[in-house]
């Protein structure tokens, strides 16, 4: 099932981001070649069909973004277990060198 969201969540993505270059910028941008031969439902419509289109396509990659979080595996699997064993079952080193660490009777500077 993470399978299929996460491929949804791609497919959204992309078409959000053909959405965002087809809108009119500033500058015109590319939906300024497509405005003009548009009779049908005008440039006013156009605008916002595609900002319409643009933030309903932002909230489902959010949706299905979180809808993933919950198909993700917990570690469950034989692979995690057996790491997790591996590091319960290691013992510390022994023989580690002790550092020597000032206290107020003995500092590790002496002052003057």
């Amino acid at each position: 099932m993470y399978t299929a969201t996460a491929i949804l969540i791609v497919i959204a993505s992309i078409l959000l981001t053909l959405v965002v270059l087809v809108q009119n910028s500033k500058g015109g941008g590319l939906a300024a070649n497509f405005a003009t031969g548009n009779t049908t439902f005008g440039v006013r419509q156009t605008a916002d069909f595609l900002e319409k289109a643009t933030w309903t396509l932002a909230i489902v990659i959010l949706v299905l973004c979180l809808l993933g979080t919950t198909f993700i595996s917990t570690g469950k699997n034989k692979k995690a277990s057996d790491l997790e064993q591996r590091l319960e079952q290691t013992q510390q080193p022994t023989g580690m060198p002790q550092f020597p660490t000032g206290t107020q009777d003995t500092p590790l500077i002496p002052t003057e």
